[in-house]
């Protein structure tokens, strides 16, 4: 018999834009319940061409069903990460079976970050960070400080606010995944 509360739970996806340049990294653990079932996973991806980042948080299996759906609307669009985000946000948001996918995106090209979510959201941060998952308030909080207080790069502070992150959240880890624009 499957427990209801026995979910899979992981991730902390961060984005940081820095003088021309936007990093997003993530964590690279899972968990189900009380048990750490994979540490090394992979959850920021390159996209169209490796023009664009990645992240996932929520049911892996419905964020790749949500990642090739976004890169199919990628193709569609050229290339236009912002045009892509809401067409896929229009679907997830009318379709009967996308609706019911748990998961949220992050995204980020050379000039746009966003967050897409089930509800039809498609989210720009004010100040280009963007974090998602269990630990990406203290992701933000972070690389906030670190963006305010240092000269570091993008990089730099994704990789940084991570490693705090996953010092704090019990479902983040030091297992670190960074890709950078």
């Amino acid at each position: 018999m499957s427990d209801p509360n026995r979910r899979f739970r992981s991730t902390t996806i961060l984005s940081v834009r820095r003088n021309g340049a936007v990093a997003m990294g993530g964590d690279g653990q899972v968990t189900l319940g009380d048990a750490v079932v994979k540490s090394d996973a992979v959850k920021v991806r390159r996209l169209y061409k490796g023009q664009v980042l990645a992240g996932f948080a929520g049911s892996a299996a419905d964020a790749f069903a949500l990642l090739e759906r976004f890169e199919g609307k990628l193709d569609e669009f050229k290339g236009n990460t912002r045009r892509a985000a809401i067409e896929l946000a229009k679907d997830w948001r009318m379709d009967r079976a996308l609706r019911r996918l748990e998961s949220l995106l992050a995204v980020a090209d050379r000039e746009t970050s966003l967050i897409l979510g089930g509800n039809g959201d498609v989210i720009e941060p004010t100040d280009g960070i963007l974090a998602i998952g269990s630990g990406g308030t203290c992701a933000l909080a972070a690389a906030r400080a670190l963006l305010g207080h240092s000269e570091m790069p993008a990089g730099k502070i994704v990789e940084a606010a991570l490693r705090i992150a996953g010092e704090i959240n019990v479902y983040a880890n030091q297992n670190i995944t960074v890709e950078s624009l």
